[in-house]
């Protein structure tokens, strides 16, 4: 079994010997991911040179990283924004989510052990903690760190690469979400999960995910249609 991973490992912070180019590229994307910016909003490249206290060279390359990612659209007059989930693009990335993340879920299932379910009981905790105080940062936050923790212990690295991109994407529409409509009125596909875990069944982890995957996806959906996302 392979060893547990922190579930911000991916995530490198200033204690480590992380080139700034790189340090400034996951601190933008951060930002995107965890509702620092919203799908629309348009931000200066100055601005962003200001928020992440990091040269014009770097910020730039960052910039470059996430477009070509799908993460960002450049608007030109030097500004970029977060791009706006049109319904067909929503389509493509619920059929990519509901086909690999489930998978990645079932490989992780025979790898995890007591200390990582442990971790990501933790995280389902902090996920809830955020729910209750309508902490939306602290909800994204935690959310993908409970989604990632487990994704890491598949072992699959290109799923897992393809898993990521399609949470940039995605990701950001989350917030709005979240914002409008709360999670607390949902059913918790992350118990169910837990439980998957717990039992050693990774066909049921992989059932609870994907229904945890589809019900996002339709509340992203549903704000799409009422043209709040």
């Amino acid at each position: 079994m392979p060893e547990d991973t922190h579930p911000d490992d991916s995530r490198p912070d200033d204690s480590r010997k992380v080139p700034s180019h790189e340090l400034t590229y996951v601190r933008l994307r951060d930002m995107v991911l965890f509702g620092a910016l919203a799908p629309g909003q348009p931000v200066t490249i100055q601005g962003l040179i200001a928020d992440l206290g990091a040269g014009m060279t770097p910020v730039r390359e960052a910039i470059r990283r996430l477009t070509a990612e799908g993460a960002l659209e450049p608007q030109g007059n030097r500004r970029v924004t977060v791009p706006r989930l049109e319904p067909g693009v929503l389509d493509q990335l619920a059929f990519a989510r509901l086909t690999i993340e489930p998978r990645l879920a079932e490989l992780a299932a025979c790898n995890l052990t007591p200390s990582l379910i442990a971790r990501l009981e933790a995280l389902d905790a902090r996920v809830n903690d955020a729910i209750r105080t309508g902490d939306v940062t602290a909800y994204l936050t935690a959310n993908h760190a409970f989604h990632f923790t487990l994704y890491e212990a598949a072992g699959a690295g290109v799923l897992l690469d393809m898993a990521r991109s399609m949470w940039l994407r995605f990701g950001p529409s989350l917030r709005v979400v979240a914002t409008l409509a709360g999670a607390t009125g949902l059913p918790d596909q992350h118990v169910e999960a837990l439980a998957a875990m717990r039992a050693g069944d990774g066909q049921r982890l992989a059932r609870a995910l994907h229904d945890d995957i589809a019900q996002g996806v339709e509340e992203v959906r549903a704000a799409l249609a009422r043209g709040e996302v």
